[in-house]
């Protein structure tokens, strides 16, 4: 089974993309099918086998759809709308004299007067059917050429109503011009200018909402924008450009200040500060020497920087966090499914209003009436804003929170994670750095580096803080003996010297001064005792950092009213002690990945739980939580399980994920709340009479374009 992604062609509204959604599931073998309406692509899975047959089946359902191979080649939405500026251009040509002609004289009586006087009402009559039938068959010809095979299939969408409505106008007119004698005495009048404002002013509302979508897909263009085209590559002993393409794995490449990052790998030589805002959404640039890891994306500062590539083409990080945007942005949440429920029988519905409207004014008013009426209502009721509602939302807010290193994997987690109750974290590497460091010592300071050489044959992660904490002049060790579970034994420039806990310490007859756990390390830290020919030393005390955003978190999360939980494998003096400097309410340790699945299950009976993690030991928590958010810096294993990704690793990320989610949640249900009122208000209105075509086109129009506009608020949005 593989995640397949389509291209479609000819979506206008919300039926649109339910019926190719529906012509594709129906396919032997698909297992899901998404139509996203704002981007004009579908998401299906599927055996790769099938691309062909669901292929055909959107195309037969009248929409054309091509299979894309990756993410970062989707054509997002673009602002790029020549032809469609020119159509409109060229229906408000045409439609303006229409306009003037017929509405001008009813609202300037003396024009209608000087028309007749001079060129008289056939001649006019005559000059509007012509131009309203080039408006038809020139800029109105893209609705027939989709809304007559809909409305043949027995599957009427937007473009059927507009057909329908537009040809009533254009028909009726039509007879009156040409066959008066078979109109009602009283009933022959012409609405030539009704059929070419309909379809002047939805093409205008396409090309208005064209432009808005053009922004929804910033987030995903900006990214791919942050691919450099070229690499400046060492090959046969020459530093040349090479298309990135060809860069491949062990290259050499050379980095001049202010250059972008072609391909993930680390640095070989130089050193210089590297901007990776845009991976970790903080505007602080890092610093970058041998053996750092560069990210394709980033930005070289000032310094030179050679570096080995590690990870090109769809294995970069770059390349994977617009597979995910991508994804997120195409995500079907559960509100979407009513939406499709309702949007695929709506047409059929309103054409069924409209010709009751028509029966209805035929009986109790007249035949010009019930045209109005009608036409009024076909037009009004088009579906866009409804289809509009939900995608162009999801959109936004997840390229906005990719901008904040947020990256939705799953898309029914952008709906729940704004309704967590509990955000339960892992302790080392999601709130701490998951590395050890010297926070403080007593060993004299000429001492330090004969403790560190005798460290530097130990694997432990405690001796490699004492190593990193000496620095580079360290000189050797002799005679160097590893003691499990207790610590380790050697000689340095002709003394003995001796590191471990309190145990190694009593093994040697060294007696810590201030006591057994030498009364200088406070709860939570780990003491590393030295004892240099036989006499105490000091101790060094060793605790796993704590990240700097760790407590605003907390309290950020807190302040959501979120209860915040840790659940830990550490002991429960660490943990604890932990807890009580972040303010964390609730903490689990010494738990085995099980226990901590046992955690966390515990924790559901109160609600809603996200778990945070970052190792492969978390993996099955974040399967069991009802929303798994993994560090980006973790395992690719914890990613794999988790529904959102924090790119940078910074637990800030977790508010940021909530913050987005609620405020993306509460503009889908202001946007359907528009666009189902709209409709729920205006149908009934225009199938009353008191509302022209005209208006009904530009009520249509607008509400599309406030839905849109409504959506890309989410773009400012901050946490």
């Amino acid at each position: 089974m593989a995640t397949l992604r389509f291209e479609i062609e000819g979506l206008n509204c919300g039926s649109c993309a339910a019926r190719a959604q529906k012509a594709m599931e129906g396919v032997d073998g698909v297992v899901s099918a998404h139509v996203n309406l704002a981007d004009h692509t579908a998401v299906v899975e599927a055996p790769k086998g099938r691309v062909a047959a669901i292929a055909a089946a959107s195309t037969q359902a009248g929409y054309a759809a091509r299979v894309v191979e990756r993410a970062d080649r989707v054509a997002v939405p673009d602002e790029d709308t020549g032809a469609l500026r020119r159509q409109v251009v060229l229906a408000a040509v045409l439609t303006a004299p229409l306009f003037l002609i017929e509405m001008g004289g009813h609202v300037y009586p003396p024009l209608h007067h000087w028309i007749m006087a001079t060129v008289g009402m056939t001649v006019s009559w005559s000059v509007q059917f012509v131009l309203a039938s080039l408006v038809l068959i020139g800029p109105g010809a893209v609705f027939y050429r989709i809304g007559v095979p809909a409305l043949m299939r027995g599957a009427p969408d937007m473009n059927s109503l507009v057909v329908l409505g537009a040809t009533a106008a254009w028909g009726y007119s039509t007879v009156a011009v040409f066959a008066p004698q078979v109109l009602p005495d009283g009933a022959v009048a012409v609405y030539f200018e009704a059929a070419g404002v309909i379809v002047t002013l939805i093409l205008l509302g396409r090309l208005l909402e064209a432009r808005a979508k053009g922004r929804t897909g910033a987030a995903i263009k900006r990214l791919i924008g942050l691919r450099p085209e070229t690499a400046r590559v060492e090959r046969d002993g020459k530093v040349q450009d090479v298309a990135l393409e060809a860069v491949v794995r062990g290259d050499v490449v050379h980095l001049a200040a202010g250059a972008r990052v072609p391909v993930d790998g680390v640095v070989l030589r130089g050193q210089g500060v590297v901007d990776e805002a845009m991976i970790s959404g903080e505007p602080v640039p890092v610093e970058k020497g041998a053996g750092d890891a560069l990210v394709a994306g980033t930005v070289n500062g000032n310094g030179a920087l050679v570096m080995e590539a590690q990870a090109v083409g769809a294995d970069t990080m770059l390349a994977r966090i617009i597979e995910m945007v991508a994804q997120a942005q195409g995500a079907r949440l559960p509100v979407q499914d009513l939406v499709n429920r309702i949007t695929l029988w709506f047409v059929p519905a309103v054409m069924a209003i409209a010709a009751v409207t028509v029966l209805i004014w035929l009986i109790v008013g007249s035949v010009p009436q019930a045209l109005v009426a009608g036409v009024s209502v076909l037009i009004i009721a088009c579906p866009c804003a409804m289809g509009l509602a939900v995608p162009t939302s999801i959109m936004v807010g997840t390229g906005r929170a990719a901008e904040l290193g947020v990256l939705f994997r799953r898309g029914d987690a952008l709906q729940t994670v704004q309704g967590v109750d509990v955000v339960a974290f892992d302790k080392t590497g999601t709130l701490t750095v998951g590395a050890p460091v010297v926070v403080s010592t007593t060993v004299e300071a000429a001492d330090v580096a004969a403790v560190a050489a005798v460290e530097a044959a130990s694997t432990h992660p405690l001796a490699g803080a004492i190593v990193a904490y000496a620095g580079e002049d360290v000189p050797a060790a002799d005679a160097v003996d590893t003691v499990p579970g207790l610590g380790v034994r050697g000689r340095v420039g002709g003394r003995r010297v001796v590191v471990g806990n309190a145990k190694m310490m009593a093994a040697e007859g060294v007696e810590p001064v201030g006591g057994a756990f030498g009364g200088d390390v406070p709860v939570g830290q780990t003491p590393v005792m030295v004892a240099i020919d036989g006499v105490f030393a000091g101790v060094f005390a060793i605790a796993d950092e704590v990240k700097p955003d760790a407590k605003a978190t907390v309290s950020a999360l807190q302040a959501r009213g979120v209860t915040v939980a840790m659940i830990s494998g550490d002991t429960a003096t660490a943990a604890e002690a932990l807890g009580a400097t972040l303010g964390i309410d609730h903490v689990v340790a010494g738990v085995l990945p099980d226990g901590k699945v046992d955690a966390v299950r515990a924790l559901q009976k109160d609600g809603k739980v996200a778990f945070v993690g970052d190792g492969i030991n978390d993996a099955p928590a974040l399967a069991a939580a009802d929303v798994g958010i993994a560090m980006g810096t973790g395992t690719d294993v914890a990613v794999e399980a988790a529904d959102v990704v924090l790119v940078s690793g910074n637990p800030l990320g977790v508010a940021r994920a909530i913050e987005v989610s609620r405020k993306t949640l509460r503009n889908i249900w202001q946007n359907l709340g528009w666009a189902f009122g709209y409709n729920v208000v205006l149908i009934p209105v225009a199938a009353m009479g008191w509302l022209t075509p005209q208006l009904a086109a530009l009520a249509m129009a607008l509400s599309s374009v406030l839905v849109v506009s409504n959506a890309l608020r989410l773009r400012w949005v901050r946490v």
